[in-house]
């Protein structure tokens, strides 16, 4: 039998691959110009994600690709002057489309999951 800390850990990667994808999109909708991924993982950062990226600045870019693939982000490479090539993201409009529609289907999950959690299902 796993320990609470085991099964917590479980709880959180489950919870994670979820929204990973969406706190990008939303990082990136949120941007005036293109990010290169480390610009990403200081945002996320900044604003406190204790959550699956945490720490783990590689686990972004597959998803950054995935999200490209989808048509939900567009990149360029870029020459650095301090180092290897850097590529820039940005949100597409098709992008922003779906963001709005990811963000709504949170809230009504979020809702429905804190009303469950505070015994107020009515």
């Amino acid at each position: 039998m796993e320990d609470s800390g085991a099964q917590l850990k479980k709880f959180q990667k489950e919870l994670s691959t979820g929204t990973v994808s969406l706190v990008l999109l939303a990082v990136l909708g949120q941007s005036r110009q293109p990010l290169y991924g480390y610009q990403i993982a200081k945002r996320l950062e900044e604003l406190g994600d204790e959550g699956a990226l945490a720490g783990k600045q590689s686990a972004l870019y597959p998803v950054l690709r995935n999200l490209e693939g989808s048509g939900l982000l567009a990149s360029e490479v870029e020459p650095s002057v301090s180092g290897p090539p850097r590529r820039y993201y940005r949100i597409t409009k098709f992008g922003r489309e779906v963001l709005r529609e990811w963000i709504a289907a949170w809230e009504a999950t979020r809702d429905s999951v804190d009303k469950v959690l505070q015994g107020d299902w009515r």
